[in-house]
């Protein structure tokens, strides 16, 4: 049976991508002497160690949406779960193979991952990857064979933040997306046709303008 290890190398930028999208290179190595593999079929759960780097005193101020305040950190701080991808390996005779995972990256602020990767000011961003699947694989001289992947296969690797940036930067810029409840948009439709107003972020400035008005 196969002995399957996988180590991530340097995540980039996928270029001209329908949708931001980084990848991942994986080398894939098989231990057990004798086995040639036709194909792996790996799934990969990405999650966020949030425990694994410091942050400065601004970063802690834009992560109380996700974590609450500073001094509860030691009790909210968990790892966060990004995204799942998956990917198939061709196959390979002895030594290691090379893959490449692709993971669409979205920048939706409703979603906790993008929550934290924006409130980073910079450094990295500590991963791990779990991996599960099957693989297919041959003995010299035996017919093919299938086996399951387990969980216990992972490895570890950091996304930076300015490669995050920069991408995010390129698709989207000067922007963000914002998800609004049905009602709430029609609302902030119905102040702007009503007040004329051209753009939404000028509606939001002028509401935003009041409502530090009416609090003065």
């Amino acid at each position: 049976m196969p002995d399957l290890s996988i180590r991530a190398g340097e995540i980039k930028v996928v270029p001209f991508a329908a949708i931001p999208t980084v990848a991942f290179p994986l080398e894939i190595k098989n231990a057990a002497p004798g086995e040639e593999i036709h194909t792996i079929a790996l799934r990969c759960q990405i999650q966020i160690e949030v425990t694994r780097r410091s942050y400065t005193r601004e970063e802690q101020l834009r992560m109380q949406d996700l974590f609450g305040a500073p001094e509860r950190w030691g009790q909210t701080l968990r790892n966060l779960l990004w995204t799942h991808a998956s990917v198939v390996v061709p196959g390979f005779g002895g030594g290691a193979a090379e893959a490449e995972m692709n993971v669409p990256c979205t920048f939706d602020f409703n979603v906790a991952a993008t929550k934290y990767f924006d409130g980073l000011a910079g450094g990295e961003i500590p991963l791990l990857l779990l991996f599960s699947g099957t693989v297919f694989y041959a003995k010299e001289g035996s017919p093919l064979q299938v086996a399951p992947i387990s969980w216990e296969l992972e490895t570890r690797c950091r996304l930076q933040v300015s490669t995050w940036r920069e991408m995010m930067s390129a698709y989207y810029p000067n922007s963000v997306w914002i998800h609004l409840h049905r009602d709430a948009f029609e609302r902030l439709y119905q102040y702007k046709t009503e007040n004329g107003i051209p753009t939404w972020e000028q509606a939001l400035e002028q509401l935003l303008s009041n409502e530090a008005v009416v609090q003065s």
